[in-house]
């Protein structure tokens, strides 16, 4: 009977054309990034400038800041390592700047217990016109996954008139035929909304913003500040979530543009809207406020959440915000953001976290690093001048 229903089985496969033994065989990009990458990035603080001892130093410094502790895991060489292709098409790195090659650079950073990212283009140039990826992305890919490349971070300068989703897609072929599981940042600027095609594609965050950069507010010919990034990410909440997260770009945190109370609100931001935290500092000369940000672990847990649920802007008055998420633990984070020049009371709302307006529940401030004590129906209070109050609401 089993023979029968085996032979019955094979003939009608073949009469539709199904495959008799196919089964569902994972992509090698699944998997990746279920919580949002934390790590390094060289571009913010050092652009072009980047060589292989000062990559050696980052990678220890992460370890020893206690940074490797709190949750980072990335060292990324931004644009600029790369010089030229050799006559077989191979993408070459500057032997002045690295002169022992990607995979002894990779073999450093892998064994402090860290991983390791590049950068590459999708056009013909990089943005600082050094060779990009268009043509070679299987053999890039290749190469990458021979270095030992954990992450790869793609732009989008000298595309002409490419289609982006395809452009992210072939690379994302490239990656996952190379046999490396390889995290894949799409740098697109969110001009083609890549929110809507990316995780499809297989990406593993995306850009929706132009380049940050160091000022609480404005914006310049390609870069803008915090705020600006910030308020782009209104309604894009329900694109992100494990493996695929929407990206209002690096953090800024200690590069000196900013007050040291406005970091702080940054990186409650980001952590609140579940973004990726790439720091762009220079992690070796950290003062002691700046590392007590990037490694304050209360708030790291809320952007590495497991439930993976981007956080939104519940309210806004004038400069006066609140920011919320939802919980692994069924208990909500909170930002009450304060963008005025004075101090302000911000009061939220238990309705505004979808809680019953009668509900108990224990409120703890995460940079306080204490317990405020039980509250019913609502919490307030006063926020200074740029800066944040950022609890969870425990039921």
């Amino acid at each position: 009977m089993k023979q029968f229903s085996f032979l019955a089985a094979f003939l009608m496969a073949f009469l539709i054309g199904a495959p008799v033994f196919a089964q569902d065989t994972p992509a090698i990009d699944k998997g990746l990034a279920p919580t949002p990458p934390m790590g390094w990035n060289s571009w913010n603080k050092f652009g072009c400038n980047v060589n292989e001892q000062m990559i050696h130093e980052m990678a220890d410094a992460m370890v020893a800041s206690g940074m490797k502790d709190a949750g980072y895991q990335y060292v990324n060489i931004d644009d600029c390592w790369q010089v030229s292709r050799d006559k077989n098409g191979n993408i070459v790195p500057d032997p002045q700047r690295f002169p022992s090659g990607m995979k002894a650079l990779a073999d450093y950073v892998h064994a402090k217990g860290l991983k390791f990212g590049v950068y590459s283009d999708a056009g013909t140039k990089t943005c600082a016109g050094r060779p990009g990826g268009r043509g070679h992305e299987f053999q890039d890919a290749l190469m990458y996954a021979s270095w030992g490349v954990d992450y790869l971070k793609y732009d989008w300068c000298s595309t002409g008139t490419q289609n982006a989703e395809a452009s992210y897609k072939t690379i994302r072929e490239a990656l996952n035929a190379s046999g490396r599981p390889i995290v894949l940042s799409i740098c697109e600027w969110g001009t083609a909304k890549p929110w809507l095609w990316g995780a499809q594609v297989g990406g593993n965050l995306w850009r929706t913003t132009g380049d940050i950069m160091d000022k609480w507010d404005g914006t310049e010919k390609y870069s803008s500040g915090m705020l600006v990034n910030l308020d782009k990410q209104v309604g894009l909440e329900s694109f992100a979530g494990p493996g695929h997260w929407n990206d209002p770009d690096m953090l800024e945190v200690g590069n000196g543009g900013m007050t040291n109370t406005e970091y702080r609100s940054h990186f409650s931001l980001w952590a609140i809207l579940a973004a990726p935290l790439i720091a762009g500092n220079d992690l070796r000369s950290m003062t002691p406020e700046i590392k007590e940000i990037l490694t304050n672990k209360e708030v790291i847990a809320i952007d590495q959440d497991p439930l993976g649920r981007e956080g939104r802007r519940v309210w806004k008055d004038g400069d006066l915000e609140i920011w919320a998420r939802p919980l692994a633990d069924g208990s909500r984070a909170v930002v009450l953001f304060n963008r005025g020049t004075s101090e302000q009371p911000i009061k939220v709302n238990w309705t505004q976290l979808e809680y019953p307006a009668h509900l108990p529940a224990t409120v703890r401030d995460l940079w306080q690093h204490k317990e405020l004590g039980k509250f019913s129906g609502e919490f307030s209070a006063p926020v200074a001048s740029h800066d944040v109050v950022m609890v969870t609401v425990k039921p």
